[in-house]
């Protein structure tokens, strides 16, 4: 039997004492972000302190802009001194997700990805949902809590970045919240962070990608070299998405000592996730859904293929394995 929105969150609230100091531990990004935002107003002046923690170091231009003009606190997690906490919270991922969080015995885990068999306290999973802004959405609306602003803005750009604006798996109960959280943010903030995509030493991995690229058909791949960042790759590949002949953008670079491959479609053909791992998954970890998906390979099991310092030779080792591997639609 499913629980109410109000059980659920009795259920959550039975978890902390005034007396506790509550961690929040994510892996940031828009919907985690957003989702420890709400944990903190749920709990605010129901425990003694609250603190996020983000196990990742952000680079992405957009989850900075979030940080800094929603006024988001976090602090590293190898800088927190976990002996301070005794309750902690994990949201928009489970432990088996990130090795980071091999040393965190989450007690309240609220999440919208698929169940790991996880074991906490209170856990509810809801894989069904678009994003677990919407659960939290759900928490504060039983709470009778109105959003501030910048909570309500926050927990909008999160259901609209994990759902892609709805275009994919999307919930009715995703439609609900975001309907909800339109009365209360602040769009025009919204939009500022959704358009903070890159930095301008970005810039020069579009002249590279332009210089570069090589087309086949309707797809269009490109290797980067070195990148500073493995999210150059993702913006690339977007870009090319929006050229009216392309069904297919296959960008890669080399960044952290691993091969990073980005595929995007335009979701009508074949399923990207499918072609990642036929591709390489043999030789790497792999996959995705039907119109994106990633696949990293270290440089060490890498060498065994192809002499990856080259870049031409590089990525016609990367065409030839997507193309046998895919076939040529």
């Amino acid at each position: 039997m499913s629980l109410s929105a109000s059980e659920k969150l009795r259920r959550f609230y039975d978890q902390f004492s005034s007396n506790d100091h509550v961690l929040i531990v994510i892996d940031a990004d828009p919907d985690s972000i957003a989702c420890a935002m709400a944990v903190k107003r749920l709990l605010w002046r129901k425990v003694a302190c609250i603190d996020i923690s983000n196990i990742n170091i952000i680079k992405r231009p957009d989850n900075l802009a979030m940080i800094r003009l929603l006024g988001i606190k976090l602090t590293h997690i190898s800088k927190i001194d976990k002996a301070g906490f005794n309750r902690f919270v994990m949201v928009d991922s489970q432990p088996e997700h990130n090795e980071s969080f091999s040393e965190i015995n989450p007690d309240v885990i609220i999440d919208h990805h698929p169940e790991t068999e996880v074991q906490a306290s209170f856990t509810d999973i809801r894989p069904q949902y678009g994003a677990a802004a919407s659960i939290l959405t759900e928490y504060l609306r039983a709470a009778k809590i109105k959003p501030s602003s910048k909570l309500a803005t926050g927990l909008f750009l999160a259901i609209k970045t994990d759902t892609d604006n709805f275009v994919r798996q999307t919930s009715f109960e995703d439609v609900r919240a975001f309907q909800f959280l339109f009365q209360h943010a602040n769009v025009h903030l919204a939009r500022k962070i959704e358009q903070t995509e890159m930095r301008f030493d970005f810039l020069k991995y579009f002249k590279s990608a332009l210089e570069n690229m090589r087309k086949r058909r309707n797809k269009v791949y490109v290797h980067l070299g070195l990148v500073v960042n493995p999210d150059i790759c993702v913006i690339i590949a977007d870009f090319f998405m929006k050229v009216n002949s392309i069904r297919w953008s296959i960008i890669s670079g080399i960044c952290n000592k691993k091969l990073i491959v980005v595929f995007r479609n335009d979701g009508l053909r074949k399923n990207a996730g499918e072609i990642a791992k036929q591709s390489f998954g043999d030789i790497g970890s792999a996959g995705g859904h039907k119109n994106m998906a990633r696949a990293e390979i270290p440089i060490g099991d890498l060498e065994e293929h192809v002499t990856y310092k080259d870049d031409k030779i590089l990525l016609r080792w990367i065409i030839n394995q997507i193309e046998k591997r895919a076939g040529k639609k």
